[in-house]
């Protein structure tokens, strides 16, 4: 998380240059942080804006459910492949504290209670990797860019989309 957080201010740069649809996706992403602005909501935000950056959805990494329909929510969850799923209270405002936060991995949450959802990308990025599973291939630039921008691992070969933003970011 360390280097997510050296990176988030010359991401948010990088973030508020794009447009077109995803700059505007982006942006309201980012305006979370303005009513906001913990270490917390940084990374989620940071991290959800990265993967609109890439072209890819959020909502695939971050699945957001609200704890009435938790039977409907549990149902989704056996579906889901890879991800992370956040259980909000009825009614409740988005900035007030999740009530479960876990992993699924092929539709059995693995992991649960977690603090944050910056915690449960890096432990859901752990798993994958021990257990070398494949990113998921609609999140495919993102868990590239934990790999091997973030991480530094296999940093030799990136994809071009990577590359690019590696770039923007040394800059």
């Amino acid at each position: 998380m360390a280097q997510l957080d050296n990176n988030t201010t010359k991401l948010t740069k990088v973030f508020r240059n794009k447009g077109g649809t995803s700059g505007r996706k982006i942006t309201e992403i980012m305006a979370a942080i303005d009513e906001n602005d913990t270490v917390a909501m940084r990374r989620v935000c940071t991290l959800k804006g990265l993967a609109v950056y890439l072209n890819e959805d959020p909502n695939s990494l971050i699945k957001e459910y609200q704890d009435v329909d938790f039977h409907e929510a549990e149902s989704e969850m056996e579906k889901t492949l890879i991800g992370i799923y956040v259980i909000k209270p009825e009614g409740e405002h988005d900035l007030d504290p999740a009530e479960d936060i876990g992993i699924i991995i092929e539709g059995v949450a693995v992991l649960r209670d977690l603090p944050d959802v910056a915690t449960a990308v890096v432990l859901l990025f752990g798993l994958i990797y021990t257990l070398n599973m494949s990113y998921p291939s609609n999140l495919r630039y993102t868990f590239e860019f934990f790999q091997k921008v973030l991480m530094g691992l296999d940093a030799k070969k990136l994809s071009n989309k990577v590359q690019v933003l590696r770039n923007k970011l040394l800059e």
